[in-house]
């Protein structure tokens, strides 16, 4: 966890997480890792006793991991939410909008280009799990 970059006030989760079919036949861990191709509706019903969710990225080019976080989030899950694997300091801004609020990168990001990252597009169009307030209702309240 040495390259952990964390957006949340709390402790960080640093037992190790199970895969999701392990977490449905035990429902006893704390943390869990979605992989490419598993359903995180699958979770929905857990999701209160989930302290960390893992999505890995085995290539910045696979995206589902941003509809298994999104989905997690519209659900009411408000525990961590960690990119893990192949994540790129160009899509942090787009992963903390889809709720991800910790981020562990195979390699690790420079501080400065994180924050330019996240400072890249201050306003926004539309509602999302980040919820920052859409451009329209700052400017017509």
């Amino acid at each position: 966890m040495a390259d952990l970059l964390r957006f949340r006030d709390d402790e960080p989760v640093d037992h190790p997480a199970v895969t999701v079919d392990s977490y449905l036949g035990q429902d006893d861990a704390a943390a869990v890792r979605i992989e490419p191709g598993d359903d995180a509706r699958a979770l929905i019903p857990h999701i209160a006793a989930l302290k960390l969710v893992e999505i890995n990225f085995p290539a910045f080019t696979d995206g589902r991991g941003y509809s298994a976080a999104r989905v997690l989030r519209e659900a009411g899950y408000t525990g961590e939410l960690r990119a893990v694997g192949d994540v790129l300091v160009d899509q942090l801004s787009a992963m903390r909008r889809c709720g991800f609020d910790s981020f562990e990168p195979d390699r690790p990001f420079d501080a400065a280009e994180a924050s330019a990252a996240l400072a890249t597009w201050p306003d926004v169009y539309q509602p999302a799990a980040d919820a920052r307030a859409p451009i329209w209702r700052l400017r017509h309240g």
